[in-house]
């Protein structure tokens, strides 16, 4: 098994994702946060388990002093949203030995489970798994289904199955969507088996809201989260961290 030390705490994780700018493009920044060093900060400050940055932003924002005090997790592939009329494709952007370099101690992937290019993200998921372990660091798989054969990309059932397919590629980790209630978070954790699973933390229509399913994700047997914007689009960015980090890593929640 994959050590997953420098990315945990007692069994529980929270990233700080900050992927956003590649997948969404400018729209969901401000003057503050399209800023890589105020991401960088409410990381350090915070001290979440690892931060998310794709290699542009790794090479030129985390240092290798920076090891210490929060972890790395280099996003390896990406893709913009500005092609609508295919199904998705995230190409290979990164490698493992890039991403080491750049200082990760883990690294990450999307595939879109029923996209038409399935095959080829798959392909591409099992290299770096092989890759990675062979230097003995993890590795993130974002299962998303997406594409003209998932009609409903939140049900449960496919979430599960996306899930499920990140432990048959051999990720360590499997990043997910919420399905939607505890029962059905258990069914996905079930089904990824040995494979950790953390839950996105998408943008929630309210901080209650987004706290409400940090505690049904511990009541559940998750890992954790990985967060991005309801972090870092909040007036206080610190503060939710300080809430979150109560449910998450609090064993009695």
């Amino acid at each position: 098994m994959i050590d997953l030390s420098h990315i945990t705490s007692n069994g529980r994780a929270l990233f700080l994702a900050y992927d956003q700018g590649l997948e969404h493009g400018p729209t969901d920044f401000n003057d503050e946060t399209i800023d890589p060093e105020f991401i960088l900060k409410i990381g350090l400050d915070g001290k979440f388990n690892a931060i998310i940055f794709q290699k542009g932003i790794a090479e030129k924002y985390y240092s290798s002093e920076l090891k210490n005090e929060l972890s790395l997790i280099v996003k390896l592939n990406g893709k913009t949203n500005l092609v609508k009329d295919q199904d998705p494709y995230s190409p290979l952007l990164c490698s493992v030995d890039e991403a080491i370099k750049l200082g990760a101690v883990g690294v990450g992937y999307t595939v879109y489970p029923g996209s038409e290019f399935e095959a080829k993200m798959t392909e591409e998921l099992a290299t770096v798994v092989r890759e990675a372990h062979a230097q003995g660091i993890p590795v993130v798989g974002w299962m998303y289904p997406r594409g003209k054969n998932v009609p409903n990309p939140t049900d449960p059932e496919i979430i599960a199955y996306a899930a499920r397919l990140g432990l048959e590629l051999g990720a360590d980790i499997v990043k997910v969507q919420y399905p939607g209630s505890l029962e059905s978070l258990k069914h996905v954790i079930q089904s990824a088996g040995k494979t950790k699973v953390v839950v996105s933390g998408g943008k929630k229509e309210s901080e209650e809201e987004f706290l409400e399913t940090a505690r049904i994700v511990v009541k559940s047997g998750a890992l954790g989260m990985a967060v991005g914007r309801n972090i870092w689009q909040s007036k206080e960015p610190l503060e939710v961290t300080r809430k979150l980090k109560e449910i998450i890593f609090d064993q009695t929640c």
